[in-house]
């Protein structure tokens, strides 16, 4: 039993890290210029753009796509422009984005 809970204690110490890791990559990419975890900036809250693709299986490859190539009118007319990021930091991006609860 002990060794389950040093497991789990584990696991949720590497998740904790890869979330701040993940946070981090948002602030060095400028994200958070535009975006918040929790309000609408230029763009919308990432809470927001989780609940929009809760349960919709494309969706971590569209976004991630959108992150790299940028886009418009989903969340109105005002674009988001390309990013800098390499499709491994677009994917660890987007599965950031949309563990937001």
């Amino acid at each position: 039993m002990k060794a389950v809970y040093v497991a789990m204690m584990a696991a949720g110490v590497v998740m904790a890290g890869q979330v701040q890791a993940d946070e981090a990559l948002a602030k060095a990419k400028n994200c958070m210029s535009c975006h918040a975890v929790d309000k609408k900036l230029v763009g919308p809250a990432y809470k927001e753009v989780a609940a929009k693709y809760k349960g919709d299986a494309k969706a971590p490859a569209m976004l991630a796509t959108k992150v790299k190539a940028g886009g418009k009118g989903t969340w109105g007319q005002i674009p988001m422009p390309p990013n800098n990021v390499t499709e491994d930091e677009a994917k660890k991006l987007v599965a950031w984005v949309l563990a937001q609860k």
